[in-house]
């Protein structure tokens, strides 16, 4: 049976609400939560993004039963494997064994803070395989020593180490980031109903393994105030994994997305409190074969009213596909 998620958006909530969201989308049904891990906001107006892993730290700690994720977590430039490797086992460990590591090559608007520039596609995936690799050799436990073309590592351990630990996903958007999964994850996440990129996953060793999909919405009663909300945070969505990943910085989301208009939005994102408009969404990721769909809900004032809707009313439709 297909579950549905909740997404923790750390890009439009304080860190005390966003634990409190994922609290409340506990008690409303959600089958899990993911979470963003970003260091801007894509635009000025969703206005937050504090530190993802101290707010998965909360998470874990006020609820008792629903999964986490990140969804996605970069491991190659702000963040060493050897350091997410400990952030992961941490929150597994202060989960009960409900985290997963989701990963992926990472978007320039949150990378370049460290000053390293911002490679080719091609270059992001070599290090995405080698920090993946890392991660795993931690994970087993003992020291890790490597000598790689991207990273160092020398006599790491993880002193605190979770049995199991948590599955890694990794994020696909074309053929090569398909063949890396397929290969070294336990799970693939798309934020497209592209049914070709899971058959790429499989053809390279995927089937069977979980597919976790996201898309966006925006709940209220007012129809026009969440196409409104939708156009003045989320209309960047539309732009592309291939162009959203290389733009620096909530301006430049600005200026790519200034002539994008509000029935654009209302085209792509279901806005309003129209179940069934909101299943006509969620449909071509269960037809493309998705196993998992986290909803983004749009505006971090929204989330309450979202959630109380989706427990329901939304919750019951999907359930009902």
């Amino acid at each position: 049976m297909t579950q549905f998620g909740y997404t923790v958006m750390t890009e439009q909530a304080s860190p005390v609400d966003l634990v409190a969201h994922a609290v409340r989308a506990e008690e409303s049904g959600f089958d899990f939560a993911v979470a963003s891990d970003h260091y801007f906001p894509w635009l000025d107006t969703q206005g937050h993004s504090p530190y993802v892993w101290a707010v998965l730290g909360a998470v874990a700690q006020a609820t008792s039963r629903l999964p986490l994720m990140t969804c996605v977590t970069c491991p190659t430039f702000r963040y060493h494997p050897a350091v997410v490797a400990q952030k992961a086992a941490t929150v597994q460990l202060l989960s009960g064994g409900r985290f997963r590591l989701g990963l992926g090559s990472g978007e320039n608007l949150n990378e370049h803070i460290v000053g390293g520039g911002w490679p080719p596609a091609d270059v992001r995936l070599d290090r995405l395989d080698e920090a993946v690799q890392i991660i795993r050799a931690l994970f087993q436990g003992g020291h890790v020593n490597h000598r790689g073309e991207h990273f160092q590592v020398e006599s790491a351990k993880l002193w605190d180490l979770p049995d199991p630990p948590p599955p890694i996903g990794i994020a696909v958007s074309g053929e090569r980031s398909c063949a890396l999964a397929g290969r070294l994850a336990d799970l693939v996440i798309a934020v497209e109903p592209q049914a070709e990129l899971l058959h790429a996953f499989d053809r390279h060793g995927g089937t069977g393994k979980p597919r976790v999909g996201q898309l966006p919405v925006c709940y209220d009663r007012d129809r026009e105030a969440a196409v409104r909300r939708a156009h003045e945070q989320f209309r960047w969505f539309g732009g592309g994994w291939k162009v959203n990943a290389e733009l620096p910085g909530p301006s430049a989301f600005a200026a790519a997305t200034e002539y994008v208009r509000e029935q654009d939005v209302a085209e792509s994102i279901p806005c309003g409190d129209d179940v069934g408009r909101f299943v006509d969404a969620v449909r071509p990721y269960l037809e493309a074969g998705f196993t998992e769909i986290a909803l983004v809900q749009i505006g971090g004032a929204s989330q309450l009213p979202f959630l109380e809707w989706a427990e329901k009313e939304l919750l019951p439709a999907l359930r009902a596909l």
